[in-house]
């Protein structure tokens, strides 16, 4: 992959930059301009670079690991998001499953609002508990609710540069959160229903994508069956695969679906 990054030429780097400047707001922030402008355009290196790799071996999902970077200057944050936009597949840690399963259920969904998701954090104030999902840099942007901002941010893990991604707030709707769990003996499939919605509070201290919902169930009850039948903390969410769509796939499969009321 480092041999296909760096093969890279500088002139598909130059359209593309010039591209995501037309598409996304480019936000500088305290970056001085030349340490901007490198970062991103190394992103954009990185996304030709995986793209190419995963096209010339007819792969269409992939994961990526905060070690084993040798070789590379940043861990992939908006190299990735642009690859999701276009229809591949993703989980971040080396989450293999989650990425074949985001895979399929863009291939079901004609890649509409369908993402790789972790929950990422909790709002337990009584009455208005929820999920505040993320996932550090690799967040889909075809949930965006606003214009994606293109920033640079230090990362405290991976000990590499500081890497550019999207920032964006997620949407309202209705969706189905679903993950695979591997029990030694079978695979599983485990969803829920949720409630989503436009974060309703600024996160100057979490500069990343993010998308906030509630299990239709409530969290507790969500958060209690979800945990007791094995469900991890990478999921996919869609808000266009239906309940019975997901249900139709488990058995497609072959695979035991819990699906959490």
């Amino acid at each position: 992959m480092v041999e296909e990054i760096n093969q890279v030429s500088d002139t598909d780097i130059d359209n593309k930059y010039q591209e995501l400047q037309q598409k996304y707001t480019f936000v500088q922030g305290d970056n001085d301009a030349a340490k901007y402008e490198h970062s991103v355009r190394y992103q954009i290196r990185e996304y030709f670079g995986i793209k190419h790799l995963l096209d010339k071996g007819g792969y269409t999902a992939f994961s990526t690991n905060f070690e084993d970077l040798f070789g590379m200057e940043q861990l992939p944050g908006l190299a990735v998001q642009l690859l999701m936009a276009e229809g591949y597949g993703f989980a971040g840690e080396g989450d293999w499953k989650t990425a074949a399963l985001d895979r399929l259920l863009k291939i079901m969904t004609h890649n509409d609002r369908t993402v790789f998701m972790e929950d990422y954090t909790l709002e337990l104030t009584k009455g208005n508990e929820a999920i505040l999902g993320s996932h550090m840099l690799e967040v889909d942007p075809t949930i965006a609710s606003d214009k994606p901002r293109v920033e640079v941010h230090p990362l405290g893990i991976g000990g590499k540069d500081d890497p550019a991604r999207l920032v964006f707030d997620g949407i309202d709707g209705d969706a189905m959160d679903v993950t695979i769990s591997d029990f030694g003996t079978e695979f599983r499939m485990i969803g829920y229903g949720v409630t989503a919605h436009k974060p309703t509070k600024k996160t100057p201290y979490l500069p990343i994508a993010k998308q906030y919902w509630t299990p239709k169930m409530g969290l507790k009850h969500g958060a209690t069956e979800w945990i007791q039948n094995g469900g991890g903390h990478h999921t996919v969410l869609t808000f266009t695969a239906s309940e019975q769509q997901i249900k139709d796939l488990a058995t497609l499969f072959q695979l035991p679906f819990i699906d959490i009321q």
